[in-house]
């Protein structure tokens, strides 16, 4: 995204979400975002298969009802 098209969606979400931002914080939340999203593109260029990050298993102990 471009600057002003990053500042335009954290405004937008600000409303949605109902966050009274004003301006100097809407711009340094766009800072960070689009230093998150760098952060994430170079994560995502990292070649990874399944066995590299094993999805951890939920095994839910056993319920038992109260008597």
């Amino acid at each position: 995204m471009t600057d002003a098209q990053t500042l335009a969606y954290v405004q937008a979400a600000a409303v949605v979400v109902g966050l009274p931002l004003d301006g100097e914080q809407i711009a340094r939340v766009a800072v960070h975002l689009q230093r998150t999203a760098g952060l994430a593109a170079t994560l995502e260029e990292i070649p990874l298969d399944p066995h590299d990050e094993p999805a951890e298993l939920f095994c839910p102990a056993p319920f038992h009802p109260a008597r």
